[in-house]
């Protein structure tokens, strides 16, 4: 940090070294002082709700956007636009050589991301509608054919799976598995098929068995 942004001023009072475990509590937003098991409880000890949605950057944002979206930062009910960026180490390998494929190519991943405490519908939609609101204004400077986020910031806007004889349907996870995985998804389907054929573990978004049709040579 001092060789490469000295203007920051950071110094190693500044810098906590936890452990990777630990790690997901501090970045959930909690304290990193928390247990781990905090984050078993899908809402959470303070009540907290979370709408989270991800764009992949590909070419730089026109100053005018980034002087649009400002403004989007000021409203009363604003999250937070998160950008991480990407590059480095991870750009050398291969978009197949394992399930995620964003590497190179993408600069950064935009984060939108809000959390409240208020019970109810009203306060949902108003935060929600913030994510979802951003998210389309800035579908014009983020990747495209297909749109793409990261699966981890798990958003189901971009699709749920729906049961075809107690399977889950390939074409309709397809939607929104493209996104994360590209062209990723169908080996990973295949997998899916090898491993658990009658799609016993499942969820909104989880991948489903290749089916018997469509084959499959080598994974």
């Amino acid at each position: 940090m001092r060789a490469h942004f000295p203007d920051l001023g950071v110094a190693r009072a500044d810098c906590e070294e936890i452990g990777w475990i630990q790690s997901t509590v501090y970045f959930a937003f909690y304290s990193s002082s928390k247990p781990p098991e905090l984050l078993l409880d899908r809402i959470g000890e303070t009540g907290r709700y979370v709408k989270a949605k991800s764009d992949y950057v590909q070419e730089p944002i026109p100053r005018h956007a980034w002087e649009s979206t400002w403004s989007w930062l000021e409203k009363p009910e604003a999250g937070l636009l998160i950008l991480d960026p990407y590059g480095g180490r991870m750009a050398s390998i291969s978009p197949s050589a394992t399930p995620f494929p964003h590497r190179k190519g993408n600069l950064y991943n935009l984060q939108y991301y809000s959390f409240w405490f208020e019970n109810g519908t009203a306060a949902m939609e108003k935060r929600m509608s913030w994510v979802r609101v951003l998210y389309r204004e800035m579908e014009p400077y983020v990747s495209k054919n297909p749109r793409t986020g990261y699966v981890n910031y798990r958003d189901l806007d971009l699709g749920t799976n729906e049961l075809e004889g107690n399977v889950t349907s390939y074409a309709k996870a397809w939607i929104w598995g493209e996104k994360y995985f590209r062209g990723n998804f169908e080996r990973l389907a295949a997998v899916k098929a090898m491993v658990d054929p009658d799609d016993f573990f499942r969820n909104e978004q989880s991948i489903p068995p290749l089916p018997a049709a469509k084959g499959w040579s080598s994974i």
